[in-house]
């Protein structure tokens, strides 16, 4: 298969798929009944700062890839109207606003994720819903706390340049070996290759990627034929590196004037947790002080 070159035809991105099918095992026993995904930052769930984040980029239309004990998430995207009469009755309009601003935020679909384990699995799900459209792919546990919507300056970028592209951060140089690492083409933002978790000297970069991307129908034929790799899994990223191989253009987008936060494990979710809260208005000064009087 030809791979198309700067291919920005003015199509618009207004679907998302999100990755919501993980076990979360880390966060046992806390993740057996509920999906880690529903976590809260302060008061709301992980889940529901990703949606935010897409919304305000111009997604319409929110696919979620899940499993069958995942369904806190579907309820929490959809209308309560008995909590929303109770919360009206006891004039609590605020509160009441909020839950019915929420399920009202995006068409929301969900899959049950079928297929072999792996990132890539959930592209496959929904391709006859994204069919040949660009779509913006993220995993459902990471959070970029930015001024602006990442999505919405990724989405900015493909409709100036037409280039696929997935979001990227410095790490710090010892903790390289814990993410897949992009090797770029010398002076451009353009990925040469995606090495997982090189060694620390042998690292070509200090440039993480994470859930943020916007793929097409190339990316989703190229899945097809991707062979299971590590760990006997279907990764996105070997469809992303044959995509360049083939001779595809696929960049690497930078964030700036915010911060990826992974909440994959209690330690990083934690971190999360109290970045968001101490940058409140309502809760963040009494917090900052709390939190001077643990040192």
């Amino acid at each position: 298969m030809g791979i198309k070159k700067g291919k920005s035809d003015g199509a618009k991105i207004t679907k998302a798929v999100i990755a919501v099918a993980g076990s979360g095992t880390r966060f046992l026993p806390a993740t057996k009944t509920m999906p880690k995904e529903m976590l809260p930052i302060v008061d709301k769930p992980i889940i529901q700062l990703v949606v935010e984040e897409l919304v305000s980029a111009g997604i319409t239309d929110i696919i979620l890839v899940t499993r069958s004990d995942k369904r806190a998430l579907e309820d929490h995207f959809d209308h309560n109207t008995m909590l929303e009469h109770e919360l009206k009755a006891n004039g609590k309009n605020h509160y009441c606003n909020e839950i019915t601003r929420v399920s009202e935020m995006a068409n929301f679909i969900y899959i049950r994720q079928k297929g072999p384990y792996g990132n890539g699995t959930p592209v496959l799900c929904s391709a006859n819903l994204v069919k040949d459209e660009p779509f913006v792919y993220v995993w459902g546990d990471d959070l970029v706390k930015a001024r602006e919507s990442f999505t919405g300056s990724m989405i900015k970028d493909y409709e100036r340049n037409g280039h696929l592209m997935i979001g990227v951060q410095q790490v710090p140089k010892e903790v390289v070996n814990l993410y897949g690492i992009v090797k770029l083409r010398p002076g451009t933002n353009e990925i040469e290759d995606i090495i997982e978790k090189p060694g620390i000297d042998e690292a070509p970069s200090q440039l993480a990627d994470f859930g943020r991307m916007i793929l097409d129908g190339e990316i989703i034929e190229i899945l097809k034929e991707t062979p299971l790799g590590k760990g006997k899994e279907l990764w996105v990223v070997d469809a992303i590196r044959e995509y360049i191989r083939r001779g595809g253009i696929f960049l690497a987008k930078e964030v700036h004037d915010g911060e990826w936060l992974t909440t994959g494990d209690p330690l990083n979710y934690l971190k999360a947790v109290l970045k968001y809260a101490v940058a409140r208005d309502d809760i963040g000064p009494e917090l900052r002080e709390f939190l001077a009087s643990l040192q």
